[in-house]
């Protein structure tokens, strides 16, 4: 018959019945029972230890039972500890022989029950997700790599002296045509592979003052397709020119060019008598009507504007010193002046997949009213800002312009003047709007007039090419 140990009583007055392995004579335990029995070992060793420290202090004093999820974790000693300080007018004297528990640090005032007032957040709920876009206004902490070009630029657009999308565009090319310049491959490797990688900070740099712009992503799009397509075995100063040659002949095809075919059809559109009201500023808008007094149309433009930027005042400017009769005015006033107008012209930032016209806060209202007054509505736009994005609304994607630049800072008696301090006053000011292609009767282009539903079409078009 196998020799079964007896199972002995544990120091702490329990029965270690299930912590002994049965073993047979001459055997050896197998490496489970071996771990089960160093653990029973173990587990007695601590319970005697503590029986030896539970008879040094009072013996009507018992500290507490290990629990068996404790058996394997390392024990923080207690003794000494500091009073808990966030416990106030309590007593934290323990017991005379029991151990001492241990105290949390001070708790604060809000895990206490006392809550802190809540701060003024001033910010919109229904655009708290567009807060989080960066706006960087200085150069400090950017990359090493960022070539002072880039530099230049991003700070150029933070603070709105490049301003369009077109512009914002061609400004991009540029200074990454610098950049290819001034590029040196590293030993190891080949143009295609990490002139790629050098243009990440530098496009990185670019979204951290402004977001993306639809032309300048198409553009950049277009660029590392065609870094991708050259020749590694070309030498390296051949490959670095046709790229320049290359950025060179985009802006001259796609916006330069693209903007005289815009203009010479747009022109076409306008008639003798004709009131033209347009909104804000766009760049091939203005080239239009220019163009048009050259030929000898007489007509005349109201220009609508609002705040933040008021970029309908050089667009006044320019016209009134070009000799065409001007009419300047803000959009509370829209719907009065709409009933004089014949046609009206808007600039785009971009044209989305379902038709929808994507332009500078404000353009909807203009448009609506243009609807609700049966007066056409025509959208200049070059191919190179349609993008395949689809919006419904201008709430998920925008642009939030710093608040503080609706507060003129030339007029001190403002009411906005210190409107941080105001508990109930927010100020919410959007970049861009969308207006419904419905209210759009054409879009021109370089490949022509056509409707907003074309516009999936000419996106197709011009990314294939």
């Amino acid at each position: 018959m196998p020799a079964v140990e007896e199972a002995k009583p544990a120091p702490n007055g329990t029965r270690d019945t299930d912590l002994k392995i049965p073993k047979k004579e001459g055997e050896k335990l197998s490496g489970a029972e071996l771990k089960k029995q160093k653990k029973a070992e173990k587990t007695a060793k601590r319970a005697q230890q503590k029986g030896a420290d539970q008879a040094s202090s009072a013996p009507s004093d018992k500290a507490e039972k290990p629990s068996q999820a404790q058996h394997g974790k390392r024990k923080l000693s207690t003794h000494g500890a500091p009073p808990n300080p966030g416990l106030k007018g309590q007593d934290n004297k323990q017991p005379a022989g029991q151990k001492a528990i241990p105290l949390r640090p001070a708790q604060s005032a809000e895990k206490a029950g006392t809550k802190s007032p809540a701060k003024n957040v001033k910010r919109v709920a229904l655009f708290g997700h567009l807060y989080g876009q960066s706006r960087r206004t200085t150069i400090a902490g950017t990359d090493k790599d960022v070539h002072p070009a880039v530099l230049a630029l991003g700070l150029q657009m933070s603070n709105w002296v490049v301003c369009g999308s077109s512009a914002r565009c061609v400004g991009t090319l540029l200074a990454f045509k610098r950049v290819i310049e001034s590029y040196v491959t590293p030993p190891g490797t080949s143009l295609p592979r990490n002139l790629t990688a050098h243009l990440s900070p530098q496009i990185e740099y670019l979204v951290s003052c402004r977001p993306m712009s639809a032309s300048m992503g198409n553009a950049i799009r277009w660029l590392k397709l065609e870094i991708n397509g050259v020749d590694p075995q070309m030498p390296e100063e051949r490959a670095k020119a046709d790229l320049c040659e290359a950025i060179d002949n985009f802006i001259r095809e796609r916006i330069t060019v693209a903007d005289q075919v815009i203009v010479s059809t747009a022109a076409n559109k306008i008639r003798d008598g004709d009131v033209i009201l347009t909104f804000a500023k766009s760049n091939v808008v203005q080239q239009t009507l220019v163009e048009a007094h050259r030929q000898g149309i007489k007509f005349k433009v109201i220009v609508v504007d609002s705040r933040p930027l008021f970029e309908g005042k050089n667009l006044a400017k320019t016209l009134a010193d070009a000799g065409i009769e001007v009419l300047y005015s803000f959009t509370h006033a829209v719907a009065h002046f709409m009933k004089g107008a014949t046609k009206v012209f808007l600039g785009a930032h971009s044209m989305l997949s379902n038709g929808r016209l994507y332009s500078r806060v404000g353009t909807a209202i203009v448009a609506m009213m243009a609807k609700d007054a049966d007066v056409p509505v025509i959208v200049c736009c070059e191919s190179v800002k349609f993008t395949e994005r689809v919006a419904l609304d201008s709430i998920v994607t925008n642009e939030m312009v710093p608040p503080d630049e609706l507060r003129p800072k030339s007029d001190k008696t403002s009411p906005l003047n210190g409107w941080k301090d105001l508990p109930n006053l927010q100020l919410l000011d959007l970049m861009y709007d969308v207006t419904p292609a419905e209210y759009i009767a054409m879009v021109i282009t370089e490949h022509g007039s056509l409707p907003p539903s074309s516009v999936p079409s000419i996106y197709r078009l011009s990314t294939n090419t």
